[in-house]
Protein backbone atom coordinates (compact mmCIF):
# COMPACT_ATOMS: atom_id res chain seq x y z
CA UNK A 1 0.00 0.00 0.00
CA UNK A 2 2.72 2.28 1.10
CA UNK A 3 4.64 1.44 -2.62
CA UNK A 4 1.14 2.17 -4.35
CA UNK A 5 0.63 5.34 -2.33
CA UNK A 6 4.12 7.01 -3.52
CA UNK A 7 2.90 5.75 -6.49
CA UNK A 8 0.32 7.56 -7.39
CA UNK A 9 2.17 10.82 -5.41
CA UNK A 10 4.47 10.84 -8.21
CA UNK A 11 1.99 10.31 -10.73
CA UNK A 12 0.26 13.07 -9.02
CA UNK A 13 3.65 15.31 -9.06
CA UNK A 14 4.23 14.35 -12.63
CA UNK A 15 0.84 15.76 -13.81
CA UNK A 16 1.20 18.63 -11.75
CA UNK A 17 4.48 19.71 -13.53
CA UNK A 18 2.55 19.00 -16.66
CA UNK A 19 -0.04 21.09 -16.30
CA UNK A 20 2.12 24.05 -15.62
CA UNK A 21 4.95 23.37 -18.29
CA UNK A 22 1.89 23.38 -20.56
CA UNK A 23 0.43 26.72 -18.83
CA UNK A 24 4.09 28.05 -19.48
CA UNK A 25 3.82 27.37 -23.11
CA UNK A 26 0.13 28.95 -23.20
CA UNK A 27 1.46 32.12 -21.72
CA UNK A 28 4.65 32.49 -23.66
CA UNK A 29 2.52 32.32 -27.14
CA UNK A 30 -0.52 34.99 -25.15
CA UNK A 31 1.58 37.51 -23.25
CA UNK A 32 2.87 40.57 -25.12
CA UNK A 33 5.60 41.80 -22.97
CA UNK A 34 6.13 45.16 -24.98
CA UNK A 35 2.26 46.08 -24.43
CA UNK A 36 2.17 44.20 -20.86
CA UNK A 37 -0.77 42.89 -21.60
CA UNK A 38 -2.14 38.55 -21.24
CA UNK A 39 -4.80 38.14 -23.81
CA UNK A 40 -7.44 35.23 -25.17
CA UNK A 41 -10.12 35.14 -27.38
CA UNK A 42 -12.53 32.94 -26.87
CA UNK A 43 -15.66 30.99 -28.95
CA UNK A 44 -19.16 30.30 -28.40
CA UNK A 45 -21.96 28.96 -30.49
CA UNK A 46 -25.52 29.20 -29.42
CA UNK A 47 -27.34 26.25 -28.24
CA UNK A 48 -30.18 24.26 -30.89
CA UNK A 49 -32.43 25.24 -28.64
CA UNK A 50 -32.46 29.15 -28.65
CA UNK A 51 -35.58 30.42 -29.68
CA UNK A 52 -34.51 33.96 -31.63
CA UNK A 53 -31.79 34.82 -33.83
CA UNK A 54 -31.25 37.77 -31.03
CA UNK A 55 -31.00 34.80 -27.99
CA UNK A 56 -28.80 32.56 -29.82
CA UNK A 57 -26.54 35.58 -31.12
CA UNK A 58 -26.67 36.55 -27.14
CA UNK A 59 -26.49 32.78 -25.76
CA UNK A 60 -22.83 32.43 -28.00
CA UNK A 61 -21.56 35.73 -26.45
CA UNK A 62 -22.16 34.33 -22.68
CA UNK A 63 -20.54 31.32 -24.44
CA UNK A 64 -17.63 32.99 -25.67
CA UNK A 65 -16.96 35.22 -22.84
CA UNK A 66 -16.92 32.16 -20.50
CA UNK A 67 -14.18 30.47 -22.94
CA UNK A 68 -12.30 33.55 -22.75
CA UNK A 69 -12.19 33.44 -18.98
CA UNK A 70 -11.00 30.22 -19.07
CA UNK A 71 -8.50 30.74 -21.60
CA UNK A 72 -7.19 33.71 -19.26
CA UNK A 73 -6.33 31.87 -16.44
CA UNK A 74 -4.63 29.05 -17.96
CA UNK A 75 -2.48 32.04 -19.30
CA UNK A 76 -2.04 33.45 -16.06
CA UNK A 77 -1.26 30.76 -14.17
CA UNK A 78 1.68 30.22 -16.81
CA UNK A 79 3.09 34.25 -16.26
CA UNK A 80 6.37 33.99 -14.53
CA UNK A 81 6.53 36.46 -11.51
CA UNK A 82 10.30 36.12 -11.51
CA UNK A 83 13.36 33.83 -12.53
CA UNK A 84 11.87 30.75 -10.92
CA UNK A 85 8.16 31.09 -9.45
CA UNK A 86 4.84 31.05 -11.84
CA UNK A 87 1.57 33.33 -11.22
CA UNK A 88 0.36 29.29 -10.41
CA UNK A 89 2.90 28.75 -7.70
CA UNK A 90 2.42 31.85 -5.93
CA UNK A 91 -1.35 31.25 -6.27
CA UNK A 92 -0.37 27.44 -4.17
CA UNK A 93 1.92 28.91 -1.90
CA UNK A 94 -1.09 31.65 -0.75
CA UNK A 95 -4.53 31.33 -0.89
CA UNK A 96 -4.26 35.64 -0.50
CA UNK A 97 -2.81 36.07 -3.37
CA UNK A 98 -5.02 33.09 -5.53
CA UNK A 99 -8.07 35.26 -4.55
CA UNK A 100 -6.20 38.63 -5.57
CA UNK A 101 -5.28 36.19 -8.94
CA UNK A 102 -8.73 34.95 -9.52
CA UNK A 103 -10.38 38.61 -8.73
CA UNK A 104 -7.45 40.17 -11.83
CA UNK A 105 -9.08 37.64 -13.98
CA UNK A 106 -12.61 38.41 -13.58
CA UNK A 107 -11.77 41.90 -14.48
CA UNK A 108 -10.89 41.18 -17.43
CA UNK A 109 -11.89 43.69 -19.80
CA UNK A 110 -13.81 42.76 -23.42
CA UNK A 111 -11.08 44.43 -25.96
CA UNK A 112 -12.92 42.97 -29.40
CA UNK A 113 -15.86 40.85 -30.18
CA UNK A 114 -18.42 40.15 -32.83
CA UNK A 115 -19.84 37.55 -34.87
CA UNK A 116 -18.32 34.55 -36.76
CA UNK A 117 -19.24 33.12 -40.53
CA UNK A 118 -20.61 30.79 -39.52
CA UNK A 119 -22.99 31.83 -36.69
CA UNK A 120 -20.49 31.78 -33.82
CA UNK A 121 -19.44 34.34 -31.66
CA UNK A 122 -15.92 35.34 -30.98
CA UNK A 123 -15.01 37.50 -27.74
CA UNK A 124 -11.32 38.74 -27.03
CA UNK A 125 -10.26 39.98 -23.46
CA UNK A 126 -7.26 41.39 -22.30
CA UNK A 127 -5.85 41.37 -18.08
CA UNK A 128 -3.47 44.12 -17.89
CA UNK A 129 -0.05 42.81 -15.48
CA UNK A 130 0.36 46.02 -14.42
CA UNK A 131 -1.52 49.17 -13.32
CA UNK A 132 -4.82 49.61 -11.54
CA UNK A 133 -6.09 46.46 -10.69
CA UNK A 134 -3.61 44.53 -12.61
CA UNK A 135 -2.30 41.42 -11.88
CA UNK A 136 1.15 42.58 -10.04
CA UNK A 137 -0.33 44.19 -7.49
CA UNK A 138 -1.64 40.24 -6.78
CA UNK A 139 1.56 38.59 -7.16
CA UNK A 140 4.45 40.98 -5.95
CA UNK A 141 4.89 41.99 -2.35
CA UNK A 142 5.59 45.45 -1.18
CA UNK A 143 9.34 45.63 0.04
CA UNK A 144 9.60 46.53 3.69
CA UNK A 145 12.24 49.13 2.62
CA UNK A 146 14.00 50.33 -0.54
CA UNK A 147 16.99 49.43 -1.28
CA UNK A 148 19.83 51.80 -2.45
CA UNK A 149 21.19 50.83 -5.64
CA UNK A 150 24.79 49.32 -5.24
CA UNK A 151 28.12 51.26 -5.82
CA UNK A 152 30.16 49.91 -7.98
CA UNK A 153 32.57 47.10 -8.55
CA UNK A 154 36.20 48.39 -6.95
CA UNK A 155 39.58 48.01 -9.46
CA UNK A 156 37.33 47.48 -12.43
CA UNK A 157 37.14 50.41 -14.83
CA UNK A 158 33.52 51.14 -16.24
CA UNK A 159 33.46 50.48 -20.21
CA UNK A 160 34.04 53.13 -22.28
CA UNK A 161 30.77 54.49 -24.70
CA UNK A 162 30.90 54.47 -28.56
CA UNK A 163 28.62 56.18 -30.81
CA UNK A 164 27.37 53.48 -33.22
CA UNK A 165 26.31 54.61 -36.58
CA UNK A 166 22.37 54.50 -35.96
CA UNK A 167 23.06 57.87 -33.62
CA UNK A 168 23.19 55.65 -30.63
CA UNK A 169 25.24 54.83 -27.81
CA UNK A 170 26.62 51.44 -26.74
CA UNK A 171 29.28 49.96 -24.46
CA UNK A 172 32.48 48.94 -26.28
CA UNK A 173 35.77 47.29 -25.04
CA UNK A 174 37.49 49.12 -27.11
CA UNK A 175 39.70 52.56 -26.10
CA UNK A 176 40.03 54.01 -29.72
CA UNK A 177 37.43 56.77 -30.47
CA UNK A 178 35.42 55.85 -27.43
CA UNK A 179 33.77 57.80 -25.01
CA UNK A 180 34.77 58.09 -21.16
CA UNK A 181 34.48 60.32 -18.17
CA UNK A 182 37.39 60.94 -16.41
CA UNK A 183 37.56 59.15 -12.71
CA UNK A 184 34.67 56.70 -13.64
CA UNK A 185 32.27 60.02 -13.34
CA UNK A 186 29.39 59.64 -15.14
CA UNK A 187 28.83 60.97 -19.42
CA UNK A 188 25.24 61.72 -18.76
CA UNK A 189 22.38 62.54 -20.79
CA UNK A 190 21.29 58.41 -20.78
CA UNK A 191 17.23 58.38 -20.96
CA UNK A 192 17.44 54.42 -20.62
CA UNK A 193 18.97 51.03 -20.51
CA UNK A 194 18.58 48.77 -23.23
CA UNK A 195 20.00 45.07 -22.55
CA UNK A 196 21.21 43.35 -25.74
CA UNK A 197 19.93 39.62 -25.04
CA UNK A 198 19.02 38.67 -28.55
CA UNK A 199 20.05 34.91 -29.17
CA UNK A 200 20.83 33.95 -25.87
CA UNK A 201 16.80 32.53 -25.62
CA UNK A 202 15.82 35.31 -22.90
CA UNK A 203 12.53 34.61 -20.62
CA UNK A 204 10.31 37.31 -19.61
CA UNK A 205 9.29 37.43 -16.30
CA UNK A 206 7.32 40.37 -14.40
CA UNK A 207 9.79 41.24 -11.80
CA UNK A 208 13.45 40.62 -13.46
CA UNK A 209 17.16 41.49 -12.12
CA UNK A 210 20.10 42.00 -13.63
CA UNK A 211 23.01 41.07 -11.99
CA UNK A 212 27.13 41.65 -13.03
CA UNK A 213 29.21 38.73 -13.36
CA UNK A 214 30.40 38.26 -9.88
CA UNK A 215 26.37 37.47 -9.34
CA UNK A 216 25.67 41.42 -7.63
CA UNK A 217 22.28 42.29 -8.58
CA UNK A 218 22.24 45.58 -10.12
CA UNK A 219 18.70 46.35 -11.01
CA UNK A 220 15.40 44.64 -8.78
CA UNK A 221 12.35 45.66 -8.23
CA UNK A 222 13.51 45.72 -4.26
CA UNK A 223 15.82 49.20 -5.51
CA UNK A 224 12.67 50.63 -7.20
CA UNK A 225 9.45 52.50 -5.71
CA UNK A 226 6.66 49.82 -5.12
CA UNK A 227 3.70 51.99 -6.37
CA UNK A 228 5.69 52.59 -9.36
CA UNK A 229 6.75 49.19 -10.23
CA UNK A 230 3.00 48.03 -9.78
CA UNK A 231 1.77 50.90 -12.15
CA UNK A 232 4.36 50.19 -15.13
CA UNK A 233 6.05 47.52 -14.45
CA UNK A 234 10.22 47.02 -14.46
CA UNK A 235 10.74 46.64 -17.98
CA UNK A 236 9.46 45.91 -21.35
CA UNK A 237 10.79 43.63 -23.89
CA UNK A 238 11.29 43.82 -27.66
CA UNK A 239 12.28 42.17 -30.43
CA UNK A 240 14.12 44.84 -31.87
CA UNK A 241 14.61 48.58 -31.68
CA UNK A 242 11.81 49.70 -32.91
CA UNK A 243 9.39 49.16 -29.82
CA UNK A 244 12.18 49.87 -27.60
CA UNK A 245 10.69 53.49 -26.71
CA UNK A 246 10.68 52.89 -23.24
CA UNK A 247 14.34 53.36 -23.35
CA UNK A 248 13.55 57.30 -23.84
CA UNK A 249 15.51 58.77 -27.46
CA UNK A 250 18.70 58.28 -26.10
CA UNK A 251 19.28 55.04 -24.33
CA UNK A 252 22.37 53.58 -22.99
CA UNK A 253 22.73 50.20 -25.14
CA UNK A 254 24.90 47.26 -23.51
CA UNK A 255 24.81 43.52 -24.20
CA UNK A 256 24.18 40.86 -21.66
CA UNK A 257 27.34 38.23 -21.82
CA UNK A 258 25.00 35.45 -20.40
CA UNK A 259 21.79 34.84 -18.44
CA UNK A 260 20.63 32.79 -15.21
CA UNK A 261 18.15 31.39 -13.57
CA UNK A 262 16.27 29.98 -16.04
CA UNK A 263 17.05 32.12 -18.63
CA UNK A 264 15.55 35.13 -16.55
CA UNK A 265 18.24 36.79 -15.15
CA UNK A 266 20.42 38.75 -17.91
CA UNK A 267 24.53 38.98 -16.68
CA UNK A 268 26.71 41.81 -17.28
CA UNK A 269 30.16 41.95 -17.36
CA UNK A 270 31.09 44.16 -14.04
CA UNK A 271 32.67 46.87 -16.50
CA UNK A 272 28.93 47.20 -17.79
CA UNK A 273 27.75 47.20 -14.96
CA UNK A 274 29.91 49.75 -13.37
CA UNK A 275 28.78 52.20 -16.95
CA UNK A 276 25.46 51.68 -15.72
CA UNK A 277 25.45 51.87 -12.14
CA UNK A 278 27.40 55.23 -12.90
CA UNK A 279 25.54 56.55 -15.74
CA UNK A 280 21.78 56.04 -13.24
CA UNK A 281 23.51 58.45 -10.71
CA UNK A 282 23.23 60.88 -13.16
CA UNK A 283 20.13 60.28 -14.76
CA UNK A 284 18.11 57.65 -12.59
CA UNK A 285 16.82 56.11 -15.63
CA UNK A 286 16.96 52.98 -13.72
CA UNK A 287 15.04 54.41 -10.90
CA UNK A 288 12.40 55.37 -13.53
CA UNK A 289 12.24 51.69 -14.55
CA UNK A 290 13.34 52.45 -17.88
CA UNK A 291 14.08 49.82 -19.43
CA UNK A 292 14.11 47.66 -21.82
CA UNK A 293 15.24 43.81 -22.77
CA UNK A 294 15.98 42.81 -26.37
CA UNK A 295 15.42 39.08 -26.93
Amino acid sequence: MKKLARLLGLCGLVAAMLVASMATVLAAENVDWNSNVIRATGGGVAPAGARTMAQARMMARRAAIADAYRQLAEYVGGVNVDAETTVDMAAVQSDIIKTKVNATIRGARIVSEGQTGDGGYEVTMEVPMFGVSALASAVIDRPAVIESFPVQEPNVAPARIEHRDDGLWTTTQSTSSAASAPDGKAIGSFTGLIVDCRGLGLKPVMSPVIKNVKGKPIYGYKNLDYDKVIQNGMASYAKDMSNASRAGSNPLIVRAVGLENHNGTPILSVADANRVLIENGATHFLDNTNVVFLR
